[in-house]
């Protein structure tokens, strides 16, 4: 075997927005391809994503930056929404901009960073092109789509967003996108997400799950959860089991709750009969590379949400259930049948290895 030498070792820098746990699985998850093509790769993780999080994705090691180049969405859950505080924050860092890219410009010069893959903060490409290195983005949506819908103070943000993302040197376009036209140079990929990597039998003994994978369910929020899921509802269900990663879910006889940092979502997917989610990129991506039908809430004020649903019903077999009848329904859709994809499963699973090989193709270039 070939011994790798280190004196070329490639040094990429990643950087996810922070705000929930989206983005950052997503680039993670490009960061354990990369190790796995290239085990001798340099990873700097720029977010302010928990670094348990990382780990969870990432089977090798790392430098961890906690750092924010831009807030994403200030929210108390995965739907209450601040909309004048995130405007405030955005507003704070284009005006504190100079002083934040010049520190990041040094550390990226002196650390010889080869290349940098954000997702998706603005602020990179700028600060790439002075450090005098590429930038790849990735992603499905602009932060400019989303904020240009909020309304016209907005607009000064959307520009300079914009101005931003004209600056990155190419863009790797996940599925389920907005036209994305900030962006001079886009490349089309498949669904990124992490592969399930526990014995399903062992889980099934660990956490006593003997429900048949039709009455098994995942519950996942995303990382910033849902405030007062109505729970009551898994009492019409007592010969179901549900899964958790809400550490604040109650005692239930029917409801496991995992709560070891270890374990992730995709992990228990394989047992599940269908995922129940709200709109995210990251588990609905996970749930469709696995083929396990999902079961999601509307989002009417996230401009994201409509290209997420449409995905659904284009590609999974899927559920799409309005807010009241999840909190004040009786769940009752759990005992239909989902509905077939439109178009079918035949959407490209390959992303993470795709954009990995891109990077270190233009790396040893």
């Amino acid at each position: 075997m070939t011994q790798v030498t280190t004196n070329n070792r490639p040094i990429i820098y990643l950087a996810a927005t922070g705000h929930g746990y989206g983005h950052a699985v997503r680039i993670s998850t490009v960061a354990d391809a990369l190790l796995k093509l290239r085990p001798d790769t340099l990873l700097i993780m720029v977010t302010t994503a928990p670094r348990w999080l990382l780990e969870s994705y990432i089977s090798g090691d790392f430098i961890y930056r906690p750092l924010a180049f831009d807030v994403g969405v200030i929210q108390s859950d995965s739907f209450k929404m601040d909309k004048a505080a995130t405007l405030n924050k955005m507003q704070e860092i284009y005006t504190k901009r100079q002083a934040l890219m010049a520190a990041e410009i040094n550390f990226i010069k002196t650390n010889q960073v080869d290349l940098i893959l954000a997702d998706i903060p603005p602020l990179m490409a700028p600060i790439a092109q002075l450090a005098g290195v590429r930038c790849y983005m990735m992603s499905n949506f602009g932060w400019d789509f989303i904020y240009e819908a909020w309304g016209e103070e907005w607009k000064d943000i959307v520009n300079w967003i914009k101005d931003c993302y004209q600056q990155c040197d190419r863009l790797f376009r996940l599925p389920m996108a907005e036209p994305m036209n900030a962006f001079n140079a886009i490349t089309d990929v498949g669904l990124t997400g992490g592969n399930p990597r526990y014995n399903i039998d062992d889980l099934k003994d660990k956490f006593n799950l003997t429900a048949s994978p039709e009455k098994t369910i995942l519950l996942t929020f995303g990382g910033l959860g849902l405030q007062q899921i109505p729970y009551d509802n898994l009492a019409q269900f007592s010969d179901w089991q549900f899964i958790t990663f809400d550490r604040n879910a109650p005692p239930l006889n029917n409801l496991i709750k995992i709560t070891e940092p270890l374990y992730r979502p995709v992990d228990f997917m394989p047992l599940c009969g269908r995922v129940m989610s709200k709109p995210g990129f990251s588990t609905f991506a996970e749930a469709m590379r696995l083929d396990i039908p999902i079961v999601s809430l509307v989002r009417n004020d996230f401009a994201e949400a409509a290209l997420l649903l449409e995905g659904i019903e284009n590609y999974a077999e899927h559920q799409i259930v309005e807010t009241e009848g999840f909190f004040q329904g009786d769940w009752d859709f759990l005992k239909q049948d989902p509905n077939p994809p439109r178009i079918g499963k035949n959407i490209p699973k390959d992303g993470c290895t795709v954009i990995a090989k891109a990077i270190l193709d233009q790396v040893n270039n």
